[in-house]
């Protein structure tokens, strides 16, 4: 009997017994636009709803030092636009497609900005939840029995935006209290603005954290550093999480397999991403850690944008029947779908993995 996808997601997460693999899929913006433009989407359309996903996410939390403050334009010129934003960071990001911002400059440059600047005003008042929209969304899942997951991100990547990835991995070193001291923060943050969203919104079927902690190659960070200095924070966070009854998807871009022992002891339920060309192999990290978490992800995007049928299906194969034996596996590209793909070889790329991760009645 078919699951709803609230049934087989949720059971997915706890490796039981399904129908078939869960499907999910992020898809770049300028994708969607293109195919809209082309009439191959129907106007207005989510791909989530068109192509029948299983989850869905909403992002209601703003967690700018200055919430609710509008970016600034600083600079303009052909192909891009500067901006400054609620953190006081500055950043150049392209007009024509989706890519991360170039890192221009940062108002918190150390602890003495931090405790002037920032510490004072990462409080968790209502204001900061976008309260209609996320009641929106979970109507919405509701109505089409879509798994819903509260989505946003952790401390790692709530920390960078306002000092840098330079200034923060340097800190790690420099001045390790600091950074742990910024955790914390933005820890007790996030869980008085769930407790109050839980409260007057109601609780999602998930929880999915964007906290991308690897580059090719290697984490960010040493397995010790993310030991001492984020993961107490991450352990809050998903013990509070999972005192609610509700499951974490952690999504992470780059080589973080060293740190997956202790991302899994801090409390998370799912590994989403696993970038290919980063160094990521789903196939080792599902006979190491699959049967203590579920894993989303880890089939190499760039057949899919390649546009090559032939590349799609050999990458399936190789991968999703043995990856679909622990009823743990879901559907998702290595990261997210860029405007190079043609929608029928992204629904080439889903109708192929469906079928191969179909389980016997």
């Amino acid at each position: 009997m078919a699951l709803t996808s609230v049934e087989r997601i949720s059971r997915q997460l706890k490796h039981q017994s399904v129908d078939r693999i869960g499907c999910m899929e992020s898809f770049w913006t300028c994708t969607v636009r293109k195919w809209h433009e082309q009439g191959k989407l129907p106007p207005e359309m989510d791909p989530v709803d068109y192509f029948h996903l299983d989850l869905r996410t909403c992002w209601p939390f703003d967690l700018k030092i200055e919430y609710g403050k509008a970016d600034v334009l600083v600079a303009e010129d052909e192909d891009t636009q500067t901006l400054l934003d609620g953190n006081g960071a500055t950043l150049r990001r392209h007009k024509k497609h989706d890519s991360t911002p170039e890192h221009i400059g940062y108002a918190i440059h150390d602890r003495a900005d931090w405790e002037e600047k920032a510490k004072p005003f990462l409080t968790a008042v209502p204001e900061r939840i976008r309260l209609e929209q996320y009641r929106e969304e979970k109507r919405k899942a509701a109505e089409s029995e879509t798994f819903f997951c509260w989505g946003g991100v952790n401390v790692f990547e709530a920390i960078h935006p306002i000092v840098g990835h330079e200034t923060l991995l340097l800190g790690m070193a420099l001045d390790p209290e600091w950074i742990r001291d910024m955790a914390d923060t933005y820890a007790t943050m996030l869980i008085g603005l769930m407790e109050e969203l839980f409260a007057r919104g109601g609780k999602p079927d998930g929880i999915w954290f964007f906290e991308d902690m690897g580059f090719k190659g290697r984490p960010f960070m040493s397995p010790e550093m993310y030991r001492e200095l984020i993961k107490p924070a991450h352990k809050r966070t998903m013990d509070f999480i999972h005192a609610q009854g509700l499951p974490v998807i952690m999504h992470s871009c780059g080589f973080v397999e060293p740190l997956l022992p202790d991302m899994i002891d801090a409390g998370i339920d799912c590994l989403q991403a696993m970038e290919v060309k980063a160094g990521m192999d789903v196939l080792r990290i599902y006979r190491n850690f699959g049967d203590r978490i579920a894993l989303m992800g880890g089939l190499d995007v760039r057949p899919i944008a390649a546009n090559d049928r032939d590349g799609i299906r050999r990458e399936l194969e190789n991968k999703v029947p043995l990856l679909k034996a622990g009823n743990g596996f879901i559907l998702h590209s290595d990261h997210s779908i860029p405007e190079s793909t043609e929608m029928e070889s992204y629904r080439y790329f889903l109708e192929t993995g469906l079928a191969l991760g179909q389980y016997k009645a």
